[in-house]
């Protein structure tokens, strides 16, 4: 007992609650139905006794006399029975219709007595399997108590194992913070050092170039000085002609002597009556065409550049005059310089191939060198002696036509420059990044004069007078005025904006698209006026270049699959495909300023020349 006592003890309260409320219900069904069985147990009892005597009271009253031995024993065991009848005067038939009534009921009482038990014994199995049930949900509950406690026990040791490696976690973050904090000054400082060796770099190139550019010209004016110094050496012979006498066609004025004066002949200067510092100023200011860094410009009549148009009727293009191998790889930009045969294209090789178009033919004229990446635009000032590029290495370059170096570097931009262009002079420049800005720039200075965040990476640009029109990654057309900070209208089109045309009206905007279209704005009503579709034209990158012909006659543009597509403007249909040539995508086509042919050039390094 002891020992039960102990291990109950060491049971859990809810095992006791439990054990001790199924005991108080067994006793409290027991106790309802204990009287029952007892008064059961009685019944049966005392119906068997009568059954007995009363078998043998019908066996003596028919086998022997009313005054038998049996019969005189029967009597003294019922003789309450037989003093009842003998009071009552009944006979022993009437005793035994008594004696059946009784066993008749005492049956009756003993099957519902019977029936009731067979419904309490059923009840007591189903309480025996409930109880056996929970009893089996019990085991089952308290394996699972224990498997959770056991589990409840890991995960507190996990817990702890995770507090401790947390906090360890947490001091080496304090040390790394504290390291990424002294990492950030020391990146600071030395974006500062690389800042200033940046700045450094650039002004070192400039003096260089400044100083190869004064070389060259002490070199010209040299060569100049010595050429007018021979010259003025050789003697220059002037004759002069005798003079007529005209006697019959006018009279001659007299002198004070009263005889007549005579016409003094013309008399021209020699060449020799000039001097040699008289040469030197004359040809110095025609061939001096250089203007110092930092001058303020102010006339107009030297800086400006009218841009006459050459083309009166332009031809289109029907069959091909000449194929160059052009660049090393692939080539994505070509131009036609403004007011001469020249044509320049570029590419991902970092050089700028000057070609002359002589008699239908490409005549290599100069390679342009020093590019710091790959080449994504050109555009040549409106004098023709300028080359702009624009490279992937977040800067624009000049050249100067006829000199292999570069002349400037323009830098500031974050990510590659996708568009460089001109303005109407040739020390103003727009540029076009995939840093969602717009820059312009004072080749003067060197400087940018205003930054314009265009919310979208910016795959070309084009200028008019006052305003600045770009083309963008979000499928949109966004105009600039010069003269205001904000966004003055924005033009949705169906895809990437991958190039901008300008006519020489400034009137109309050409626009192509990777929805494979080109379209057409009027820059007065600030809407599309035309849309050019075709089977079979695939707008190949997000550089795709679509151009003008020079008298707004035509749009032109190269396909994917190495066809150009020319639709006409008056009637918006497709004039003509010219297929067959390319074998890769077209980049870029460009119209020369005369009308009469047409550059393409493609992603396998060709140039193709159309007339």
């Amino acid at each position: 007992m002891a020992e039960a006592a102990a291990a109950a003890e060491e049971e859990p309260a809810w095992k006791r609650h439990i054990l001790r409320q199924l005991r108080r219900r067994d006793r409290a069904e027991k106790a309802r139905f204990l009287a029952l069985v007892q008064a059961y147990h009685r019944l049966l009892e005392k119906s068997s006794v009568v059954d007995h005597f009363t078998a043998k009271l019908e066996a003596q009253s028919v086998d022997h006399p009313l005054g038998s031995p049996l019969f005189s024993s029967a009597q003294d065991t019922f003789s309450y029975t037989r003093k009842d009848v003998s009071d009552s005067g009944e006979t022993a038939e009437s005793m035994q219709r008594i004696h059946k009534g009784h066993v008749m009921q005492l049956q009756s009482v003993n099957g519902e007595l019977a029936y009731k038990l067979y419904e309490r014994n059923m009840l007591l199995r189903a309480k025996e399997a409930t109880l056996e049930e929970q009893k089996g949900r019990l085991a089952w509950l308290s394996g699972r108590l224990s498997a959770l406690e056991s589990e409840r026990r890991h995960l507190r040791a996990q817990v702890e194992g995770l507090s401790r490696a947390k906090a360890a976690l947490k001091e080496e973050y304090k040390a790394l913070l504290q390291r990424r904090r002294c990492q950030d000054g020391e990146l600071r400082r030395a974006a500062e050092k690389g800042l200033k060796l940046l700045k450094g770099l650039l002004q070192g190139k400039a003096d260089a170039a400044q100083q190869e550019n004064e070389r060259i010209e002490r070199a010209k004016q040299a060569r100049l000085s010595k050429e007018l110094k021979k010259a003025a050496k050789t003697p220059v012979s002037v004759q002069v002609e005798p003079e007529k006498q005209d006697t019959g066609s006018r009279n001659l004025p007299e002198d004070e002597n009263g005889e007549k004066l005579r016409s003094r002949p013309f008399r021209s200067a020699s060449a020799s009556s000039m001097t040699l510092t008289r040469y030197m100023d004359v040809f110095k200011g025609l061939f001096d065409f250089r203007l110092k860094r930092g001058n303020s410009i102010s006339n107009v009549s030297v800086d400006r550049y009218s841009c006459l148009p050459l083309c009166a009727a332009t031809c289109p293009p029907s069959q091909v005059s000449d194929v160059q191998e052009a660049h090393a790889s692939e080539v994505n930009a070509i131009r036609f310089s403004p007011n001469t045969s020249l044509l320049a294209t570029g590419g991902t090789d970092r050089l700028i191939r000057l070609w002359n178009v002589v008699g239908g033919r490409l005549e290599s004229l100069e390679t342009l060198e020093g590019a710091n990446g790959s080449l994504t635009s050109i555009d040549f000032d409106p004098s023709g002696c300028h080359v702009l590029a624009a490279t992937h290495n977040n800067a624009v370059q000049l050249w100067k036509i006829g000199e292999c170096r570069f002349k400037e570097i323009l830098t500031g931009h974050t990510d590659k420059v996708t568009a460089a262009r001109f303005r109407s002079t040739r020390h103003q420049v727009v540029t076009g990044s995939r840093d969602r800005t717009v820059k312009e720039w004072d080749l003067g200075k060197g400087t940018c004069t205003r930054t314009i965040h265009v919310f979208s990476y910016c795959n070309d640009v084009v200028c008019g007078d006052t305003i600045i029109i770009s083309g963008h990654h979000d499928q949109t057309i966004r105009f600039w005025d010069s003269r205001e900070p904000r966004c003055t209208q924005v033009i949705p089109v169906e895809g990437t904006v991958t190039s901008l045309s300008l006519s020489l009206d400034q009137m109309h905007l050409l626009s192509c698209s990777r929805d494979n279209a080109l379209k057409v704005v009027d820059l007065r009503m600030h809407n599309v006026r035309q849309v050019f579709r075709a089977d079979g034209f695939k707008c190949g990158s997000d550089y795709t270049k679509a151009v003008f012909s020079p008298d707004n006659s035509y749009a032109l543009v190269g396909s994917a699959d190495g066809t150009l597509f020319l639709w006409s403007m008056e009637t918006s249909k497709l004039e003509a495909t010219l297929p067959g040539v390319h074998r890769s995508a077209v980049n870029a086509v460009a119209w020369s300023p005369s009308g009469t042919c047409v550059g393409s050039v493609e992603r396998c390094r060709k140039v193709v020349l159309w007339r």
